[in-house]
């Protein structure tokens, strides 16, 4: 079959449905994911063509909405459930980090729990605080789940069909700002690994790390360096738990600076543990410290405020400038 091109949120959708096609056991579950197709429509059609029992509007309830989750896998099922936007995920924050996440270990690995949690994520559409956070951090630092976050829609197609087959909880972020950006999405490819990270751009100057809505800004950032005679390589991470460090590790050794960018806050953030771990990985190949580039450490802003807040084309070129300065 020919490569069709479709938004990031189609894609998803066409995931879901070729999951709940294969799979009887799986089901979709979530606020206004039913009748409405979901805030941003991402599951639009789907409770029409495979019925209430399989695609199922819930209560306003998230931990609710986990824990029926959690029961149904324990029953054989292979439940997808949405989180309406990213900061109604704490409701349920005990449900993953007390039972999802820790079943499998508690069990002796005699239980598992296939359980995929959607949560749209991130700023850039004008929204308030809860609707527009960067939370993958705090499930980052949780052992027993699995964090990943495409930017595209070729990846959002087949990260979403991986999510699901997998018998670990994946909690699959969504960046609700590239929902309408197009891509290639070729449905009888054969994938490559969930965990694995891939280079976008070739570059030998320096190397822009992020994954889900900042791997586009990242690409805008290194063509625009480019016409400064830079050369940026630019590393989609894909997956923040597993983080492939080895492809971090491999870019790094060729280019000998690093800046890392993700819409988080910086302190404490995901781009921390990068840079961590890779001072002590490539200390002698590092020719600058590990930049890092994100949120502030405050409450997220109102719609006026949100372009100052979140990481800018302007703030990633001052700190690649920075960077090369050295």
């Amino acid at each position: 079959m020919a490569a069709e091109k479709m938004a990031l949120a189609k894609a998803i959708n066409e995931s879901m449905r070729r999951a709940l096609e294969a799979d009887p056991k799986v089901v979709v579950m979530g606020e206004d994911v039913g009748k409405l197709g979901g805030v941003f429509r991402v599951t639009d059609g789907l409770q029409k063509d495979f019925g209430e029992d399989r695609v199922i509007d819930t209560p306003l309830a998230e931990s609710g909405i986990v824990g029926t989750a959690i029961g149904l896998a324990l029953r054989g099922y292979r439940p997808v459930v949405e989180i309406q936007f990213d900061g109604f995920v704490f409701p349920a924050y005990d449900q993953i980090v007390t039972q999802l996440a820790k079943m499998h270990a508690r069990s002796l690995g005699k239980v598992k729990l296939p359980v995929v949690v959607r949560i749209p994520y991130g700023g850039g559409i004008g929204a308030v605080e809860h609707h527009s956070e960067s939370p993958e951090a705090l499930f980052a630092h949780v052992a027993g789940l699995k964090i990943v976050s495409p930017s595209n829609a070729s990846d959002a197609y087949w990260m979403m069909q991986q999510a699901i087959q997998s018998d670990d909880p994946v909690i699959f972020f969504e960046p609700k700002r590239r929902y309408w950006d197009k891509g290639e999405v070729n449905t009888e490819a054969i994938p490559g690994p969930l965990h694995k990270a891939r280079v976008v751009r070739e570059g030998t100057d320096l190397t822009l790390a992020a994954y889900g809505p900042m791997v586009k800004l990242c690409q805008e950032a290194a063509a625009a360096a480019a016409e400064e005679g830079k050369n940026l390589e630019v590393l989609d991470l894909r997956s923040v738990s597993p983080l492939d460090f080895d492809a971090v590790r491999a870019s790094v050794e060729k280019t000998r600076r690093l800046v890392v960018v993700h819409e988080a806050p910086v302190f404490f953030g995901s781009g921390a543990e990068i840079a961590a771990r890779i001072t002590e990985r490539c200390f002698y190949h590092l020719e600058a410290p590990v930049l890092r580039v994100g949120g502030y450490h405050a409450p997220y802003p109102p719609a006026r405020l949100e372009e100052e807040y979140l990481p800018s084309l302007d703030r990633v070129l001052d700190a690649v400038d920075r960077a090369l300065a050295y």
